[in-house]
């Protein structure tokens, strides 16, 4: 244990210094190496190439939905005109069972009062005796 001898403070400086050295010289000779600007240049377009195949599946969703609504408003006005007509078709069919059930009634009526009158006319008879 007595060859154990501890770095001083200038020798531990030096070393993180040479060390500092030897990490800056690393990143400036990658940052300069041709076969990484190459993967950084294609990096970036095979981001744009992602961005506008974004760009094209949000207009192709927008048109989608644009027609989706077109659809929509065609069944909105498709199950109105529906609706009018039943409720025409319905009034009429009611105009027309009115109408039955007045001239039913007329017909009941003018039966009603013809027994009536024949009876007046055969009480009539019975009174005068001929």
């Amino acid at each position: 244990m007595s060859n154990f001898r501890s770095p001083d403070l200038l020798e531990r400086r030096n070393n993180a210094a040479t060390v500092k050295k030897a990490m800056l010289e690393k990143f400036r000779a990658a940052r300069e190496d041709p076969a990484l600007e190459q993967k950084r240049l294609k990096r970036i377009a095979v981001n744009e190439a992602r961005a506008s195949r974004a760009a094209e599946r949000e207009a192709a969703k927008k048109v989608r939905v644009a027609e989706l609504a077109a659809q929509a408003t065609r069944a909105a006005e498709l199950a109105a005109q529906a609706r009018r007509e039943a409720e025409t078709a319905e009034a009429l069919d009611k105009a027309q069972a009115a109408e039955r059930d007045a001239s039913l009634a007329a017909e009941k009526k003018a039966e009603r009062d013809a027994r009536y009158a024949a009876r007046k006319v055969a009480k009539k008879i019975r009174r005068r005796g001929y």
